[in-house]
């Protein structure tokens, strides 16, 4: 199952996605996960009913992020050679922070970089996202029966403001500094290992594989969970390999996962 959120003749959908000829294709509509209320609501009033939809290669689609979460749970330094290129020890235990669904961008969209911060780095990601609710889970449950599906994230960072405030809400959580997509996919298997790469003006920066992790993602959902009940549409970015760095107005990054396809952004200096 692959899947995507987008917007036809001015109103939101969204579609079953197939891979055709190495590129990626939507190839009828799909019914909204549960946790889209405004799409339930915007059927109910017959506002999306009259749609006429024709299959269409996802890279003419005016793509919107394909999840919308309650909550954005992200994992730092679950890399060893990231959590080294910034000077910083191994977590003993996973490092948790938030990101607020107000920071969520399409793919394609622009971020904006706000003159509060100097430097704003980026970081791509593996993202999970939740398929059920999911409470104090056990290390050894089955916790692929939790996960909707997998998708592709840049967990945009301030990085002089992390280290000035001392903790993170203020510098991951900028609106647009949570650029997400293009599909969501249950069709990749993390733990097989999936090869993360990013791209700056196309060329190569980060280069990682889901089999680096510190902690494995049954350790992560077991964690959270112990303390957070992960509803489903939730997100969980599961950390940035080594490779991270400042970026320019004007740069763009793309952000690939074999079977996830290519999450490409540009930034721009925002008017203060």
């Amino acid at each position: 199952m692959k899947y995507c959120r987008f917007l036809l003749d001015g109103h939101v959908c969204y579609g079953t996605v197939e891979e055709r000829d190495g590129e990626f294709w939507i190839v009828r509509l799909a019914l909204a996960p549960d946790e889209d209320m405004a799409f339930h609501l915007a059927h109910l009033r017959g506002e999306s009913q009259s749609i006429k939809f024709e299959p269409m290669p996802l890279s003419t689609a005016q793509l919107l992020p394909p999840v919308t979460p309650s909550k954005i749970v992200c994992v730092g330094r679950n890399y060893r050679d990231h959590a080294k290129e910034l000077g910083n020890e191994v977590p003993a235990e996973p490092l948790l922070f938030f990101k607020p669904p107000s920071s969520l961008l399409a793919p394609g969209g622009v971020v904006q970089m706000l003159p509060a911060s100097a430097r704003v780095d980026f970081e791509g990601e593996l993202a999970l996202v939740i398929g059920r609710r999911a409470s104090r889970l056990k290390p050894d449950a089955d916790w692929r029966a939790y996960v909707r599906g997998y998708t592709v994230a840049n967990d945009v960072t301030a990085r002089d403001l992390q280290k000035k405030d001392g903790q993170w809400t203020r510098a991951k959580g900028f609106d647009t500094f949570c650029p997400v997509g293009p599909i969501v996919s249950d069709e990749v298997d993390p733990e097989a290992g999936l090869t993360v790469e990013t791209r700056v003006n196309g060329e190569l920066r980060q280069h990682g594989s889901t089999t680096d992790f510190i902690f494995s993602i049954p350790a992560l959902l077991a964690y959270i969970t112990a303390a957070i009940t992960l509803e489903p549409g939730d997100l969980l970015l599961t950390g940035t390999p080594a490779g991270v760095g400042p970026l320019a107005a004007g740069d763009r990054v793309e952000v690939a996962i074999g079977g996830l396809g290519v999450l490409s952004n540009s930034f721009a200096q925002a008017a203060e």
